[in-house]
């Protein structure tokens, strides 16, 4: 981390970006396109003959950018800048659309390695938190607004209750361990999720020493809670919770990843959410 991160001057967590790319973001995949695809293309041809560069122009002006190949600009240097140019000033989702098709070009003329392209730019949207990956061959979302939309309900409606300063807590933790740019921690982001259910199931049942599976089972019958949801994240719960699991694991972090912690962060709003609501009707008047 650093040292302006470090002592509060700059945030070391971002929101997950959807609908826009940061600076880090659209750098880090402009290097990607720059050191797998345009740095990687010949511009030189001895017998005058077109270039690896000059055949990738008229494909990207073509078939990308629709323009007339007379279009192309005559040296190198300023056909690059029309490139960077367009993914830089262009909308955010145009930004996605160059390196889709650029992952997707196929010549026997062109010698780029798309795969790791494509690998690299995976690296730099997990880095930067993107709600995007390249699955096959498409950009394609691993979020959406509906599931941001759960984690800032949560947040939020658990900070209206002093009883569930403690589930806010948590799942502002676990926000953090997921969006810390420099060292996520993805095990711990689980575990402060399924640890913000159980702080809000404890203050619904009412005693602060309950499990999460016996706080489950005082307020089934209160407020009517759906058995398979019961039944579901009890089973969670105890895979957090047993000797193979998250809370006595934490040393073993290879199977643990960005999908999997944001998959029990949106779960895990999703539920509490579920919990205040069904709470408030059955007349649970949270403090």
């Amino acid at each position: 981390m650093k040292f302006s991160q470090r002592i509060g001057k700059v945030s070391a967590t971002k929101q997950l970006q959807i609908e826009s790319l940061d600076d880090d973001l659209k750098n880090g995949l402009w290097n990607g396109l720059k050191l797998y695809i345009l740095d990687n293309l010949s511009k030189y041809d001895q017998y005058r003959n077109d270039t690896e560069f000059d055949i990738f122009c008229s494909i990207l002006w073509h078939h990308h950018y629709k323009l007339p190949i007379d279009t192309i600009p005559e040296y190198d240097k300023r056909s690059e800048q029309f490139i960077r140019d367009s993914f830089y000033k262009g909308q955010w989702y145009e930004s996605y659309d160059l390196l889709e098709f650029v992952a997707n070009i196929e010549s026997d003329s062109l010698r780029i390695d798309t795969h790791k392209f494509k690998e690299f730019c995976n690296g730099i949207f997990e880095r930067e938190f993107s709600g995007y990956r390249f699955i096959d061959d498409k950009i394609s979302p691993i979020t959406n607004e509906n599931e941001i939309e759960e984690i800032e309900n949560a947040i939020n409606q658990s900070g209206h209750f002093s009883s569930l300063r403690g589930a806010n807590i948590h799942l502002k933790s676990a926000l953090e361990k997921l969006s810390d740019k420099k060292a996520p921690d993805y095990r711990n982001s689980i575990k402060e999720s399924i640890s913000a259910i159980e702080s809000v199931a404890k203050a619904i049942s009412e005693n602060a020493k309950d499990s999460l599976g016996a706080a489950l089972d005082k307020i089934k019958g209160k407020i009517k809670l759906h058995t398979a949801l019961e039944r579901g994240f009890k089973q969670l719960y105890g895979y957090t919770s047993d000797s193979d699991g998250i809370r006595h694991a934490l040393m073993e972090d290879h199977n643990c990843d960005f999908e999997d912690a944001k998959y029990m962060l949106v779960s895990s709003s999703a539920f509490i959410n579920y919990l205040i609501v069904k709470a408030d009707k059955a007349g649970l008047k949270l403090k």
